[in-house]
């Protein structure tokens, strides 16, 4: 069993803080407990995310975890190809340094593994059918 943690862009968690101190400071000085309130659930639960985003390859399987929310299993022998992505789209990953590895017609999941070269020469040596388009 391998853990692979999220690459992260560091401009994301800027922003989020900058965000929730921006909301925050008005709601000190003004006492407003439930918007106090509503920004600390939201930064416990940003933190939660950025502490539990990672992906594991455990035997043949690939498991994506994002939070509580978020836990996929993929067989990597069902995996077709893994390619690199800048889609902005929601994903299991706080880096938009991103992979779409898929399996099936229309089936995929982005992530943003920090060691792609390993991560994908890991999946390679499991499965040596997965297509891998990548200049690495």
């Amino acid at each position: 069993m391998k853990k692979y943690p999220s690459k992260i862009s560091y401009g994301l968690p800027f922003f989020i803080l900058a965000v929730l101190i921006g909301t925050t400071i008005p709601t000190i000085f003004k006492p407003v407990w439930i918007g106090l309130l509503i920004n600390t659930v939201v930064l416990l639960f940003t933190l939660h995310l950025f502490l539990n985003t990672y992906y594991v390859i455990d035997g043949e399987f690939l498991i994506v975890k994002s939070g509580m929310m978020f836990n996929k299993k993929v067989d990597i022998n069902s995996v077709k190809n893994i390619k690199e992505t800048k889609t902005i789209i929601s994903a299991p990953a706080l880096s938009f340094d991103r992979l779409e590895v898929n399996w099936g017609k229309y089936t995929g999941v982005v992530i943003s593994p920090k060691d792609k070269k390993r991560f994908i020469d890991h999946m390679t040596r499991i499965n040596p059918l997965i297509d891998v388009p990548i200049k690495m």
